[in-house]
Formats: structure tokens, sequence, C-alpha cells
């Protein structure tokens, strides 16, 4: 399977599972909405009040899982906070995000609190009923 094709499994089905660790070093999964995976990494947003925001920030190692039509993806890699002007404002002003204009009073109030991850060169693998017994083959994105 090429980076391509998994990219193109993962937007087709954006609900993703994120795993990072707290400060104690307990495991945390939650189900999020990823916004695009592309060449310029896996890309979500959350908010800077929220517990998953504050997890990446002391430790940015995490992994991603996806569930694409009895296919399992799961990608591991280090996200990183991408403050970039124009990441903001593809996401603010995208169709499938008009509920975050709901958050705030303005734009700028909403760019105070909404922090966008990236994970580039992650490493994917893939697992389904079929391949149960195979080893895992390691994809770089």
């Amino acid at each position: 399977m090429t980076k391509e094709e998994l990219f193109q499994m993962m937007n087709g089905s954006p609900v993703m599972h994120l795993a990072t660790v707290d400060e104690k070093g307990f495991p945390h999964v939650r189900g999020i909405l990823m916004f695009k995976a592309c060449d310029e990494g896996i890309i979500f947003h959350t908010g800077t009040f929220k517990d998953l925001y504050k997890q990446l920030m002391a430790n940015p190692n995490a992994e991603l899982c996806f569930q694409c039509k009895g296919t399992q993806v799961r990608v591991s890699g280090k996200f990183e906070l991408d403050e970039s002007d124009e990441l903001f404002e593809e996401i603010y002003n995208h169709p499938s995000r008009a509920f975050i204009k709901q958050w705030g009073k303005s734009k700028e109030e909403v760019k105070g609190f909404l922090k966008i991850f990236k994970m580039k060169n992650g490493k994917a693998c893939t697992w389904s009923m079929t391949d149960n017994f195979k080893p895992k083959e390691y994809i770089d994105l």
C-alpha cells in the first residue's frame, strides 16, 4: 500500500482515535475529527483548554487509529504545533468547519484558543482480518 492510498483512506474516514499520555504516564484515547491527511502531514485542531492540547504540548508522541471499511490504519509519530496564518485561515473558512465560527465572538478570539497540530513523517501500518497473522509492514508517510 502506498502513502497516497493511506491518505485517501484516512480522508475518506476522517474520524480517528488519538492516543496520548498524561503527565503521570497514563494513556488517554479519544475520538476526534481529523481535518486532512496529505504530504503536509495529518492535521487536526483542538482548544488550549483541552487536556489533549496540554498532553501534546508536554509529550508530542502519539498514535492514531482510523477504521476504514474493514481495514484499520494505525499511525505513530510526533505532532508539532502549526501556528501559520495560512493553515488557520484554511481551517476557519472550510465548509466542513463552519461550527468553529460559533465558538467565539470573532475570528481573533477563536484564533486565540484554536490550536492546529500536524504529524509529519509518521509511520503507518494496516490491519484487517485477512492479514491478521502476517507481520506488520510499515509505510513512511
